[in-house]
Formats: C-alpha cells, sequence, structure tokens
C-alpha cells in the first residue's frame, strides 16, 4: 500500500461541509500536512486524538506529533509509517441556518387559543473540533449543513417552541403585538439555547426569529385568521360584528320581500321579525327579545317613539312629537341620508317613512322593513285625503288626527 505523501482539503461542493474526513489512513512521518484559512486538521488513531493542526503547512513527524513515539513505537528520523483518520473541520461562520417551528399552541393574551408557526435563520461555528467530531459526526465521512439541520430538527424544534410559548405567556404579548417585539424574542432564545449548541463543540454566534404567524396548517389557524381578517375589515368600516349581521338579515327580508317568496304576508312579516330582533340586539337596551324586536333597525329615526332630539308639538296634550332629523337609509341604495330630505342625494329615489318609526320602505311595501308596522291603512282611497295643516303631511281619508304630529284634522 503507497505511503501518502500529501494530504490537503479543499471544498468543491457550494453546499456548506462543517467535516471532512480524508480518504486514506496510510501515513507517515513524512507526510506533508496543508490546512487552509479557516480550518482545522484533527488527527485520530486507535480511537484517540493523537494531534490537532491550524492553518499552515505540517510535516507528520514525531516532533509535531510526540504521541507516535508512545503510540507507535517510532523513532525520531527516517520515514516511519504510521496509520490515523485525517479530519478537516470547516471553522467558517455560516449565518443562514433556516429553522421552522409550527404548531406552537399558546393561550394569547387577547384571542385566546391560537397556533402559531414561527421560523428564523441562525448562526454556528464550531469552537471545538474534537468535540464536534466525537458527539456528533461520529463514523460519517462527510458533515454537511442539511446533515446539521436534520440531526437537530426534532431536539431543536422542541426546545424552540417551549421557548416562544413561555416568552410570549411570561411577557404577556400578544399575537397582534409579536411583531413588534422580535428583537427581545431573538436574543431571549438565543441565549437559552446557547448552552444546547455549546454540548456539540459549537459557538452559537446568531439567531433570529424573523416572523410568528398565525398556523394556517391547522383548520382552527384558518379559521381564526379569517375571523382576525374579518373582524379587521369591520374595524377600517367602523361598523360592529352585530351591525354586520344586521344588515345581511335586512337585505335577506329586503330579497324576500321582492321576490314574493313565502306564503304572503306570513313570511314578509317573519322575515321583518328577524330583522328587527338583529336591530335589537345590536342597540343592547337590556338585551329584551321582544323589544328589540320593535327597536327601529339601523339608527333609523323613530317618529312615534318619541326619539332623542324630538321636540314636543305645542298645544297638544299627549306624547305626539315632531321628527327629530336623523339619518336614515335609502331603501333602494343603502346610503344614508337626512330624513329632513324628501329624495335619497345618492340614488334619487323618493323618501317613503314610516309614520311609526321613519323607516324608508319601498313605495309597494305592507309593512315596514324595520318596525313591522302595516303601511297599507295610511293609504288614502283616492280623493280622500287631504294634508296637514301643521306638518304638511298627508292625512289618510279615514283618519282624524296627523299620523306624524298629531294635529287634528281640519274640515
Amino acid at each position: 500500500m503507497a505511503i501518502i505523501d500529501l494530504v490537503s482539503w479543499q471544498p468543491q461542493s457550494e453546499e456548506h461541509i462543517y467535516a471532512y474526513k480524508f480518504p486514506h489512513q496510510n501515513l507517515s512521518t513524512y507526510t506533508q500536512l496543508i490546512v487552509h484559512e479557516s480550518q482545522e486538521a484533527v488527527l485520530f488513531s486507535k480511537g484517540k486524538m493523537i494531534a490537532k493542526f491550524g492553518p499552515g503547512k505540517h510535516t507528520l513527524d514525531t516532533e509535531n506529533i510526540p504521541v507516535l513515539r508512545s503510540l507507535f513505537g517510532i523513532p525520531f528520523g527516517g520515514q516511519n509509517p504510521f496509520f490515523a483518520e485525517v479530519w478537516f473541520v470547516n471553522k467558517t461562520e455560516p449565518y443562514d441556518l433556516n429553522w421552522e417551528v409550527n404548531r406552537i399552541n399558546i393561550n394569547d393574551a387577547v384571542y385566546n387559543y391560537m397556533p402559531l408557526i414561527a421560523y428564523g435563520q441562525y448562526g454556528l461555528k464550531i469552537e471545538d473540533a474534537e468535540k464536534f467530531l466525537v458527539k456528533l459526526v461520529g463514523t460519517d465521512t462527510i458533515f454537511t449543513k442539511d446533515d446539521l439541520t436534520k440531526h437537530f430538527a426534532g431536539e431543536f424544534a422542541t426546545k424552540v417552541k417551549s421557548l416562544v410559548v413561555s416568552f410570549m405567556s411570561q411577557q404577556k404579548i400578544s399575537f397582534m403585538d409579536i411583531q413588534g417585539h422580535l428583537d427581545e424574542m431573538s436574543e431571549h432564545l438565543k441565549q437559552r439555547t446557547f448552552a444546547f449548541w455549546a454540548e456539540f463543540g459549537f459557538n452559537l454566534k446568531k439567531f433570529y426569529v424573523s416572523s410568528i404567524e398565525i398556523d394556517e396548517t391547522t383548520e382552527d389557524g384558518r379559521k381564526i385568521k379569517n375571523a382576525i381578517s374579518e373582524q379587521q375589515t369591520q374595524r377600517i368600516m367602523g361598523k360592529t360584528w352585530q351591525q354586520d349581521q344586521a344588515f345581511k338579515t335586512a337585505n335577506n327580508a329586503i330579497n324576500q320581500i321582492g321576490g314574493g317568496s313565502g306564503s304572503g304576508d306570513t313570511s314578509i312579516l317573519g322575515a321583518m321579525m328577524a330583522m328587527s330582533m338583529m336591530g335589537g340586539m345590536g342597540g343592547g337596551a337590556g338585551g329584551a327579545m321582544g323589544a328589540g324586536m320593535m327597536a327601529p333597525a339601523y339608527g333609523q329615526p323613530a317618529f312615534g317613539a318619541s326619539p332623542t332630539g324630538a321636540q314636543p308639538v305645542p298645544g297638544q296634550q299627549g306624547t305626539a312629537t315632531m321628527p327629530a332629523v336623523k339619518m336614515i337609509y335609502c331603501d333602494k341604495c343603502s346610503k344614508k341620508f337626512p330624513s329632513s330630505m324628501k329624495f335619497c342625494p345618492n340614488c334619487g329615489d323618493s323618501y317613503n317613512p314610516c309614520p311609526n318609526c321613519g323607516t324608508d320602505n319601498d313605495p309597494k311595501s305592507k309593512r315596514c322593513i324595520s318596525c313591522g308596522m302595516a303601511l297599507a291603512e295610511f293609504s288614502a282611497p283616492a280623493g280622500g285625503g287631504s294634508n296637514c295643516s301643521r306638518c304638511g303631511t298627508e292625512i289618510p281619508g279615514n283618519s282624524k288626527f296627523c299620523p306624524v304630529c298629531g294635529q287634528k284634522r281640519q274640515g
């Protein structure tokens, strides 16, 4: 077997290699060892480390390796063969080691249960080559960055997951605020994982938490993210969840009226009652269903119920009031406009107020879409109506008083 007279290693792969084992072991005391910058060579023989060499050119003689005399009985001088494993250890500092931990279940400070996913990068430098080779590399012939991440995928992920949960819980930081604390968390995790890497001969030079997000790989995560997105949209639009549900209920009720679904007035009245109940839930006067069902929806003016700001009618007894000007919703385009206008400024549709609550209704509606009051009874027979002498409202032919201000009918 030929004696190897030159031992060196220059990485040819683009992948980061932490350690490389020279393929031949038949060396001699004349063998030249070349160690490049950012490398360290470690020699093992008979299961023991016999020497370490830093950058430079070295001759593997008894002067550089005194243990050869006792281990192999090699005398001074001459070409004396011996067998040894030569490992080259790469001591550069790659900072592009990626990590990712999913299914981090936390009790969020704002949203309660929430599954998260965290990811980032870290950088390791080999400080103790002997400890690294003995504890981690073993009998392999090459050890790469990919080998490192695979080897520690489970153990390191468990440790990081636990540290993320404890940090957010102890600091009482909500998921919505965590992006502003990534520097703190990165330093926290680096300090508490430093000893873990030192056990294998590494120095943890850098550790970054790039981002923490909702884990959409789980069904719960997808539902929570959609709910938060909808909540943010409602905040931007200036409405609550109850109002949003009320709008949807109102649209469904109007569609039922327009499409004539159900059995006549019964189905329409059911839709009105459901919609009014939603409006009452939004108003929340004690949460009573009965009060909510008849409460004016969507902030429409309550003409017959003495709304805030309404003024008593002079000279009249009882509770008759002049209507206060409020914002109401157009039954055609759903845009707001003041109740003092006779036409919607957005689409030009005429304002047909309910005599009881002021809600704008379609001229063909038989009942108010907000309070459910029958509207047909206020339609005067042809030629039988007259206008109120006080407010100008048309008084139906069979009424003795104005349905809006209470003024007694003249003539």
